[in-house]
């Protein structure tokens, strides 16, 4: 979910004022007229996606990922339809005709349950990552259920080459997605093959990317079908906002209850989501996406 901010018109009051909370997904690194607007606010903005966990993680965007990942197999596998553009490769295959080949770049939460999608409906399953330790929770989960492979141009050509469906699952944390997969890469693809990209909210991981929307979700580039569609969790609405509550209300009553200010200087977890306050860049990796200056947030606490 991005959230736009509209510059006030003459006679208009502004949306956002100095000093209001907003507690969203804010996906800033690759939205400068966003986080323009955002700063001109005034207002105090704590993404979703930058709140972090004790043990580790993104507990905000959990939910969603969880969602994205198991739709991203959903819609893939439709997009490989014939009729929506793609070859005409059944997932899983029949007996006697082999399934597809499912490529999934980046094992964190939406590579993982994009896998158990992909392996519950029988497909080949190559999961590229450049973690290991990402890599061994792969394997541990699924076994030899999903061919696992550390990310180096090399390894990430020669699967791509292979795959007929290709999931984007990479996140850097406040930052813009890299760039994985090049226009010189996705010529030699095979045609009516299939891109789903889960990092679009962060700009994307495919050069090709482009947002698109549940009404209009696909193009096609170079003979491959691209699926880009931004909150791809809003096109099971009431799924996530039943997750997505579960996972917000304790950030949300301590901010009621408290105070932004001291609920931000309680929990360095909650502190870590403060993208924008007060006409400041408070996050170090979206500053640096922005080319701005960082001010650290506990500066803003006092």
């Amino acid at each position: 979910m991005i959230v736009k901010v509209k510059e006030p018109q003459a006679g208009e009051r502004a949306m956002l004022r100095e000093g209001q909370v907003l507690f969203t997904y804010l996906h800033l690194a690759p939205d400068a007229p966003q986080a323009d607007d955002l700063l001109a606010s005034g207002a105090v903005c704590i993404a979703y996606e930058t709140v972090t966990a004790p043990g580790g993680g993104l507990p905000l965007p959990a939910p969603m990922s969880e969602v994205a990942g198991r739709m991203s197999v959903h819609v893939g596998a439709g997009c490989l339809e014939r009729a929506r553009g793609g070859m005409g490769v059944l997932l899983g295959g029949v007996p006697g005709v082999a399934p597809a080949r499912v490529l999934i770049l980046g094992g964190g939460v939406v590579g993982t349950h994009a896998a158990q999608m992909a392996v519950g409906a029988g497909a080949v399953v190559v999961a590229i990552d450049r973690s290991l330790d990402a890599l061994r929770r792969l394997d541990a989960r699924f076994g030899a259920r999903v061919i696992t492979k550390h990310a180096n141009r090399e390894n990430v050509e020669r699967e791509l080459l292979a795959a007929d469906l290709v999931i984007g699952a990479v996140l850097v944390p406040g930052a813009a997605a890299p760039k994985l997969v090049s226009r010189a890469m996705l010529a030699r693809m095979k045609r009516g093959a299939v891109l789903v990209d889960v990092a679009i909210d962060q700009g994307g991981c495919f050069e090709t990317s482009r947002p698109t929307t549940h009404d209009d979700p696909t193009y096609v580039v170079d003979g491959v079908v691209h699926y880009c569609v931004a909150n791809m969790p809003g096109g099971v609405a009431r799924t996530s906002a039943l997750a997505l509550n579960n996972a917000t209300l304790p950030f949300i009553l301590a901010l009621a209850d408290q105070g932004w200010k001291r609920a931000l200087s309680a929990d360095s977890h909650l502190r870590n989501g403060l993208n924008v306050a007060l006409g400041r860049v408070t996050h170090e990796a979206v500053a640096k996406a922005l080319g701005r200056a960082f001010v650290d947030p506990s500066s803003l606490l006092a």
